[in-house]
């Protein structure tokens, strides 16, 4: 069958902030477009990739589903907007859509071909490796006073070839209706943990700086995915925080400079 897996486009939640309405037209106006344009061919299954951003300061931890959607940035503003206007498409086009609202997407593909490349960038485990490489400046840890076992921020962090094996999984529910899904580990590490694991695997100290909280980010972010593995049989191949390092760590040493590297 025919499907739309739309993975357009904006997703810093600072640079939201500093252009909102860059931030709608690219992440709302153009994948309306996308939308319409498979509604008009016929096409009508479609996954979006949302974010956890949608949630903002969540009031409990794990999030599901059922979570208050109230995000603080416009970057989830923007992806909670592109939801509801695929419901819409739903109710009056058919358009049958899964919103599957990513967590902290890390790691890189097990064959060594493809990982983590981009600028700005502003994930966490990428600017540790880098940090410990040599190939970036120290890492800044923001905040270490918050209300977490070691005071710094809890994320859940998922693979992306698992997340990759979300997106083929939805398109089979899909035959039933629309559906968001939360994406993610369901298990939390904090950023001296993930510091923690990357010394581990790469046998090097992480150089960094301890810099104050960044407003807008929440202490814990942690993915209740029950749904997505009830409805769909998913379930992570890389659950501990080192596989996921591991992996990534492999990409960026054979890669100091990236995509660059490979001529």
């Amino acid at each position: 069958f025919d499907a739309v897996l739309h993975f357009a486009a904006l997703s810093l939640v600072g640079e939201s902030m500093r252009d909102p309405l860059r931030y709608c037209r690219e992440n709302l106006s153009n994948s309306l477009i996308v939308a319409d344009a498979a509604v008009k061919a016929g096409c009508l299954r479609f996954v979006l990739s949302s974010t956890a951003a949608l949630f903002g300061f969540p009031k409990r931890i794990p999030i599901d589903e059922e979570a208050e959607v109230a995000p603080v940035s416009a970057y989830g503003e923007s992806k909670l907007m592109v939801e509801r206007a695929l419901a819409w498409a739903d109710q009056v086009h058919g358009l049958r859509s899964a919103s599957l609202r990513y967590f902290n997407a890390a790691g890189a593909d097990a064959s060594g071909e493809i990982g983590e490349d981009h600028e700005p960038e502003t994930h966490l485990i990428p600017l540790a490796i880098s940090a410990a490489l040599g190939t970036r400046p120290p890492l800044t840890v923001f905040g270490t006073d918050y209300p977490t076992p070691d005071g710094t921020c809890i994320r859940d962090y998922v693979h992306v070839t698992d997340l990759a094996d979300a997106h083929l999984r939805v398109l089979e529910r899909l035959e039933t209706g629309s559906v968001r899904f939360n994406v993610g580990n369901g298990t939390g590490y904090s950023v001296k943990q993930v510091m923690d694991s990357v010394e581990r695997i790469g046998g090097r100290p992480v150089p960094h700086a301890l810099g104050p909280r960044r407003a807008g980010d929440p202490a814990v972010l942690v993915a209740s995915s029950a749904r997505l593995r009830q409805e769909t049989g998913w379930a992570p191949r890389f659950g501990a925080l080192d596989d996921i390092v591991r992996s990534a760590w492999s990409w960026h040493a054979a890669h100091p400079k990236g995509y660059d590297d490979r001529g």
